[in-house]
């Protein structure tokens, strides 16, 4: 592969941060709002400008850290540096990888409310785990098959 190929392929430091900010806020609003709104009431706008402050002290300090240590490993290689090779670094990491799994359940169920809420369905015990799992399988596929579908040959 040519270097042009690879550079094109790669993921820019203004790619990632859009990456990461899109999930984040993403997330954020899909499956969180409704709920914020309702246990915060008036001071929901206060509720997301702390927010707002936690993400950005958060986001500056991967940035910084990525700067400084470029490793395509994620969180997992940064405790590892920060921590070396144990139990602390690998318990943190478990950790987040349990987190993410529970944030992606958390949005499943939401999305099958959602789809179901037209329907009058949305507290049906049985279709929303099941476009649950039915919406992870399938972003799942995705990253498993990649751009490779979308990918035209040029020979």
């Amino acid at each position: 592969m040519d270097r042009s190929a690879q550079s094109s392929n790669s993921l820019t430091l203004t790619g990632s941060v859009a990456l990461g900010t899109g999930v984040m806020i993403g997330a954020g609003i899909f499956a969180l709002v409704g709920q914020v709104a309702e246990l915060a009431g008036g001071w929901m706008p206060w509720a997301f400008l702390a927010g707002a402050v936690v993400v950005a002290f958060s986001s500056y300090s991967y940035i910084r850290y990525s700067a400084t240590n470029p490793s395509s490993g994620g969180i997992a290689m940064q405790l590892k540096a920060a921590y070396g090779p144990g139990v602390v670094a690998g318990s943190v990491s478990l950790f987040m990888y349990v987190s993410m799994i529970l944030a992606e359940s958390l949005l499943g169920r939401t999305f099958g409310t959602y789809m179901l809420r037209p329907f009058g369905m949305q507290d049906s015990d049985v279709w929303v785990p099941v476009l649950a799992v039915l919406a992870i399988a399938g972003a799942a596929l995705v990253n498993l098959v990649g751009n490779q579908l979308g990918r035209v040959s040029h020979s």
